[in-house]
């Protein structure tokens, strides 16, 4: 199950602050800042979906994501390997190198981290 673009921004500010109360939440946004009616749906949707729960403090809710940022991202990124690069790693990283406009620096770095990875293989 997926988070729709506002979930995923409620979500990244649940995932920096790791607990919070709904004016904690509201806080965390810009202005224009969502309802409070708006930011309550999103939560009750989030936590349908087994994304966040909740412990109560009396009548407030003090939400906490049940899913963490890196396996969430994993997930995306993989669905996009399998489904956009015929699950094919070397697709995508080519598309990858060959499509954004990573500096050489970037590009050594990544270099080194796969470097750094098949040594621990």
């Amino acid at each position: 199950m997926n988070l729709s673009k506002t979930e995923e921004e409620l979500m990244n500010h649940l995932w920096r602050l790791k607990k919070a109360f709904m004016k904690d939440l509201l806080e965390a946004y810009s202005d224009p800042k969502p309802a409070n009616t708006t930011l309550a749906t999103m939560l009750k949707r989030m936590n349908d979906k087994g994304f966040i729960s909740y412990t109560l403090f009396g009548k407030s809710r003090q939400y906490y994501p049940l899913v963490k940022k890196k396996d969430y991202f994993s997930k995306h990124v993989n669905g996009l390997i399998k489904n956009f690069f015929n699950n094919s790693s070397s697709q995508f990283a080519s598309f990858f190198t060959q499509s954004t406009n990573l500096t050489k620096e970037e590009l050594e770095d990544l270099k080194s981290l796969i470097d750094d990875e098949i040594k621990k293989k």
